[in-house]
């Protein structure tokens, strides 16, 4: 089945000549109007069938037009906008309508050349002959040949439709003048057709560019799909091999609690073994002691002696053990147990905030700053990486997009849909404020930063005092001075974190926010403070820690 479909030829549409086929709606293989269009991971667009046959005849999947490679062959489905396009072209231009014939003709008909509305005939060149001759049928009304003719006919009075009422926007005859549409606004059919032609022809364009626009749109979700896709299998990966590490802690935790509880049985069994060697011990000590002192009484007859000796043969020997004060251990140490199962939390909590912030470095966007917007104190890097506030106030154009109080620029990249990521070093700096800001913000007067004036952003003052600048604004207790913040995005959940990059901790999250409009990537490194602040904010490249 798949060789025939691979080799069977793609159906031509004959399309009339005076009409030239679009380049949008025009295969560059076969030259033709589209057939059952796809779409390549480049964006171009191509006959199914021509790019089945490109790519059955080929070791090597690469575009026909670009000539990109791709590694594997491209599973490619149905544009299906693109293909209502053409087929409202073809339905539009194509010769496949049938043709009209000659009423007259009796045995071969003949292609008809003219349709009278006033017969209600149509007619080949030859029967046509008399309404080019005949004075009374020079009169009537002619036409291109129609199928339909009875259209064209008012079917009140049976009279050509001639006319259009523009008051009721309907097509009628000369009668319906004097009786329906009498003192309304009508001009013959020609006029109004021309009339429409130039409306049609004037709103093309802008058809055309609704159309674009739709196509764009249409792409952009397709593009979205497939970032999204890819950023899920990314996730999915790490989450595996973050879980795998995890499972490899626990089995290294379990051994090593095993080897405790092994070495601990053997201390056990070594001290039991030592105290039974040390009672078998003095057990044959007492025993000596006790039977040579029986046997010196038995048999002895200095009852002085006796009675002398009597006090010091009762005392026990000094290297005899109180064994009431030693107790035996019958199982492993609780808190020993206890300091393992610590860790191995300690190592799962360790391991869940490794991939909540993994997952987030997915989502890292390259963002360059914006000249257009920056305060005129600002110095920006040659590679609009890095900003620092300068002594100077630079002459600037005034922009509308340019803060003029506050010590701000943004990103060149605006963003309104998705999940986007991007890290700032902070090092060095007494003061600074980072986050995402909307379009729409007030840049010409000094304005609070927060969530209601379209700021979400935290802050460092005074080089060890943070906060968050919210509504009101929140103090923030850091263990740990950050050195690089990174800023996470999820536009749809309305949300913006804050993570010290280094310890993988959040700092803040700025949570239940409703975005409208774009949000921009948004940086203040704040005044110089007379060179104690004058590092540089630094956009870097994000490096996965996994």
């Amino acid at each position: 089945m798949e060789e025939s479909q691979a080799t069977s030829p793609k159906p031509k549409w004959t399309v009339r000549k005076s009409i030239e086929i679009p380049p949008k709606l025009q295969c560059c293989v076969c030259l033709d109007v589209f057939s059952d269009p796809v779409t390549t991971p480049c964006g171009h667009n191509f006959c199914s069938i021509c790019l089945k046959q490109c790519w059955d005849n080929s070791q090597i999947y690469s575009c026909p037009y670009c000539k990109e490679t791709f590694s594997k062959r491209p599973e490619l489905k149905i544009n299906t906008t693109l293909r209502l396009l053409t087929l409202i072209f073809k339905e539009k231009f194509s010769l496949r309508r049938s043709e009209v014939l000659c009423d007259i003709c009796d045995e071969r008909k003949l292609k008809a050349l003219k349709s009278c509305l006033m017969c209600q005939t149509s007619y080949c060149e030859t029967h046509l002959e008399p309404h080019q001759r005949v004075m009374n049928l020079k009169k009537h009304k002619l036409m291109v040949p129609v199928e339909n003719i009875k259209e064209y006919i008012c079917e009140k009075h049976e009279r050509p439709l001639e006319l259009f009422c523009r008051d009721d926007q309907t097509c009628v005859c000369v009668f319906c003048t004097d009786v329906d549409h009498k003192n309304h606004n009508t001009v013959p059919l020609e006029e109004e057709s021309k009339e429409k032609k130039t409306q049609l022809m004037k709103t093309q364009p802008d058809i055309q560019q609704m159309i674009q626009k739709r196509i764009k749109k249409i792409q952009d979700i397709k593009h979205s799909a497939e970032l999204r896709k890819r950023s899920r299998e990314q996730e999915k990966a790490a989450s595996v091999e973050v879980f795998s590490d995890l499972i490899r802690s626990i089995e290294r935790c379990q051994t090593e609690l095993q080897e405790m509880m092994e070495e601990e049985q053997k201390a056990a069994e070594k001290q039991d073994e030592d105290l039974i060697k040390d009672l078998e011990q003095e057990i044959a000590k007492l025993e000596w002691r006790d039977s040579g002192l029986l046997e010196k009484i038995t048999h002895s007859e200095d009852h002085l002696r006796i009675i002398q000796n009597y006090s010091s043969s009762l005392n026990i020997p000094p290297d005899i053990k109180n064994w009431s004060e030693i107790s035996m251990k019958t199982h492993v140490s609780v808190e020993s147990l206890r300091r393992a199962l610590n860790q191995l939390q300690e190592t799962l909590n360790e391991k869940l905030i490794q991939t909540e912030f993994i997952e987030k470095q997915q989502y890292a966007v390259d963002v360059t700053l914006d000249p257009d917007t920056a305060h005129p104190n600002l110095i920006l890097s040659e590679d609009r990486k890095q900003v620092k506030h300068g002594d100077i106030k630079h002459k600037l154009p005034d922009n509308p997009e340019r803060f003029d109080h506050c010590v701000n620029v943004l990103g060149k990249e605006g963003f309104t849909s998705g999940r986007f990521y991007f890290e700032v070093q902070v090092k060095d700096k007494t003061n600074w404020v980072l986050g995402v800001a909307r379009e729409s913000n007030d840049r010409k007067r000094s304005i609070r930063m927060s969530p209601l004036n379209g700021f979400w952003t935290v802050a460092l003052w005074n080089e060890k005092y943070y906060k968050a600048c919210a509504d009101p604004d929140v103090s923030l207790c850091l263990k740990v001075k950050p050195q690089k913040v990174g800023v996470f995005v999820d536009y749809e959940e309305g949300l913006v974190c804050f993570y010290d990059v280094k310890s993988r901790s959040c700092i803040y999250s700025f949570t239940a926010q409703t975005f409208t409009e774009k949000l921009f990537p948004l940086f203040s490194p704040c005044p110089n403070d007379k060179g104690k602040n004058s590092a540089p904010l630094i956009i870097s490249p994000v490096h996965y820690n996994k």
